[in-house]
Parts: C-alpha cells; structure tokens; sequence
C-alpha cells in the first residue's frame, strides 16, 4: 500500500514554484527615488523628510504626537522611561515576546515581572496582571502578539484601576484593529519597530505613537538632543513645553543616547506607507483563504480572532497556528512539524523563548551592583522559574509556524493547506 505522507515516502504536498508568493519587503523605484533624494542631499541625518513621515503616521494612526526612532528597541526604552519607569520600579510583559518588549527596563534599574499568555491569542493574559502589580509597578507592556491584537478592553481596566501606564508594542501589529481601533492607539504610549523583516518594512527604524503631549517629550527628550527643550514638532513646528522640568536641559539628549532615525529609512517610510494598506488587505486575503481550508482539521486551529469581531491581524507578521495534540493522539507538535516540513514547508514548533527562564532576567549583573539587576535597586524579588508561566512553557507545544503569504495565489495557497491537512489527517501513522 502507497505511503501518504512524505516524510514516510510519499509525494510531496507542495511542488508548484513559490515565485513572489514570500517576497518581502516589496521595493519599487517609488522607494529608490525617495531614497537617492535624501543621498544627493546629503540629508541623511536631518529631519525633514523624518518629520514629514511622523506627520503622515500620525495621520494614518490618528495620533497627534509621533516620533521616529532610530529603532523599535530604543523607541520602548525611552516610551518606559517617559512613563516614570526607574531604578527599583517594575513593569509587567509577557513572557512569549521578543526581548526588546522588556529588557530595556533592565537599563532603567527596573524588574519584569513576567505574565503568562492566554493560549489561544498568545498575547499577554488579562487573568495573570493583576495579581502581580505592586506598589512600584510603573508600566503594563502589551505585545499584540504575531499581529494578534491582545484584549485590550480588560488590560485597560486594570491599568486605570491602578493608575499604570499601558505601553503597546505593535511591533507584529502595525494595521491590526482591536473591535474597530487601530493597535498602539489605546494604550499611554505605543511602539513599533519598522525594520525590514516586519510587516511594515522602512529598511531600519521605530516609531513612538502617543495621545499625550508630555509624553512625546520626555521620549524626544530621551534621545533626541536637537528636539529636546523646543518639542519640535512635524515640519519645524515647535510649541512650549509642557513638561518644565525638561527646559534647562535642552541641547543635550538626557540620556546621553541618539534615537534619531537615518532620513533614507524615513523616505522608504513615507513610500511604504502609501501603499501599506493595499498590500496588507492582500495578506489578509491570502492568509485567511489558508486557514479558511484549514477550517475543522483536528488538531490545529487558527491563529487569528473571529472576523465577525471587528479584530483584524495586520501584515500577519510571524504567523503561527495552534496546535492541540490532544486531538491527534498525543502526537508532540515537533514530529508534526517534521513531516509538515518534508511535505515541503519548513514548519517549526513554538514561537519565542520564554523570558522568564533566560538567565539575563535571574543572574545578570548588568550595572555592576554586586547583585542582579532585577535585584539591584531594593525591589521585591520577582524572578520566576519552570513552572510559574504555565502556558508560556508549553509554548514548543501549542503553536507552531505557517506560511506567511504576501500574494493571494489560491492555487499555490491550496498545495500548502493541504501539506497541513494531509498530516493531521494521518497523523495515526506518526505515532
């Protein structure tokens, strides 16, 4: 009897030749020119055209206060600082993130204290924050996970209850909406990275969005000494301060740090953005249609909510799949994963690592204490170890990767749904 499965001898799901169907970032000569204007300028490190881009995100994201950052990582340092976060404070992040949600505070003097994920959004789990903020917590960070927006209804009642700031990291969400609502335009204080490999590609760079003006300069402040004691806002335009105890410090970044974003990767920026919802709603198709084959499989569900829930996902960054083993005789999500793989897409089990357990969040003396950072400054000992994050941990066993398609092409769409669906359906002969 003929062996189904590839990875057991049989043919191959996927054979058609995948073309531009993962060709990312998308750059036409509208982007080159943009760019070669500011290199015949020698404009690369002004601020015109970097301006001219914060204006035009600002409008698009209906945010009156935005400012680009050299990347998405300094843009969440300076976001945590501008919220009072300090030596001996806390923050609270999910554990399933990249590490530049959080780590930053560790510079700051602050400790991260960890929060499970909810499994089947995989961002932050509302259930889990409350419970841990204390009386130095300064900041929950909200990582719209995957370009999953998070529950931001239930994290903003918690915050207001206890007077913290929300930060959103829409670094995996740029273009996702929350019940209508545009990702980063909730919390406090929003970042996002916008280099290459993102859904929103500038070829390096960040922006920090925000509704309010003192935040906007504590962050200009942070890192921009040209912007600092003027708030100089888009085009030139500048108004008094509204945070008078930045004055006397103007002409100097406080932090001794340069956050300005490179003009080349501003003007790609301005470009990118023109077409950015276009090509995202063509995600959003090819992406949907993968899963809308998938629909009923047993033991994988979509990553995505309903879209019924006015909830969207963006660009799709890093897309995952969710993986109940429960269903498929208890076959671990690796060895499914392998034979997805040999049907000719590369699938992985997991997403990130779970922070909580990397040893810069449990040993690292960082400022030279004498004592770890998360540690250091007379704060509560927040460390947690296997065990604690439940979900977090299981991560390598509930969520795996898909094809993250830029072009709706149903037939090639079709040969990798069905690579997803052959081994779930013979999963009996993985065992």
């Amino acid at each position: 009897m003929s062996k189904p499965l590839a990875i057991q001898g049989g043919e191959k799901s996927v054979t058609a030749d995948v073309g531009n169907l993962f060709s990312w970032p998308i750059v036409t000569k509208e982007d080159e020119d943009a760019v070669l204007d500011v290199l015949r300028r020698g404009a690369m490190s002004g601020l015109d055209v970097t301006c001219q881009f914060e204006k035009e995100m600002g409008q698009w994201l209906d945010m009156p206060y935005t400012l680009g950052v050299c990347n998405g990582t300094a843009g969440l340092l300076a976001a945590m600082w501008a919220c009072g976060v300090g030596a001996g404070d806390e923050i609270i992040c999910p554990s399933i993130t990249y590490w530049a949600s959080c780590q930053p505070a560790l510079s700051l003097g602050a400790a991260v204290n960890f929060a499970d994920i909810d499994p089947t959004s995989l961002c932050i789990d509302p259930r889990d924050i409350e419970h841990r903020i204390g009386p130095r917590t300064k900041a929950i960070v909200v990582v719209h996970y995957c370009g999953h927006p998070a529950d931001m209804d239930a994290i903003l009642l918690i915050a207001r209850k206890h007077g913290i700031k929300v930060i959103e990291d829409v670094s995996h969400a740029q273009g996702s909406l929350y019940k209508g609502k545009m990702a980063g335009t909730m919390g406090d204080i929003s970042v996002m990275s916008l280099m290459a490999g993102k859904s929103f590609p500038i070829g390096e760079g960040g922006l920090i969005a925000t509704r309010e003006k003192r935040l906007w300069e504590r962050c200009a402040a942070f890192g921009h000494y040209e912007r600092t004691g003027t708030s100089t806002l888009w085009g030139g335009k500048t108004q008094s301060l509204s945070d008078p105890d930045l004055t006397p410090y103007s002409g100097l970044s406080m932090f001794g740090v340069k956050h300005r974003m490179n003009q080349t990767c501003s003007a790609m920026g301005r470009v990118q953005l023109r077409h950015y919802p276009e090509r995202i709603a063509e995600i959003q198709r090819a992406m949907n249609r993968f899963w809308d084959l998938l629909e009923g499989v047993p033991g994988i569900r979509a990553h995505r909510p309903s879209q019924t829930s006015g909830c969207t996902m963006g660009g799709w960054y890093s897309p995952r799949g969710l993986y109940r083993a429960e269903e498929l005789g208890g076959l671990p999500c690796a060895k499914y994963c392998a034979a997805v793989a040999a049907e000719g897409f590369a699938a992985s089990p997991g997403a990130n690592f779970p922070l909580h357990m990397h040893a810069i969040f449990h040993k690292a003396d960082l400022l030279n204490m004498g004592k770890p950072t998360m540690v250091a400054f007379g704060q509560r000992d927040v460390r947690q170890g296997p065990g604690s994050l439940p979900v977090s941990e299981q991560i390598r066993e509930i969520a795996f990767g898909i094809p993250w398609f830029k072009k709706d092409d149903p037939s090639r769409i079709t040969q990798y749904a069905q690579a997803f669906r052959k081994v779930a359906e013979h999963a009996s002969e993985l065992k």
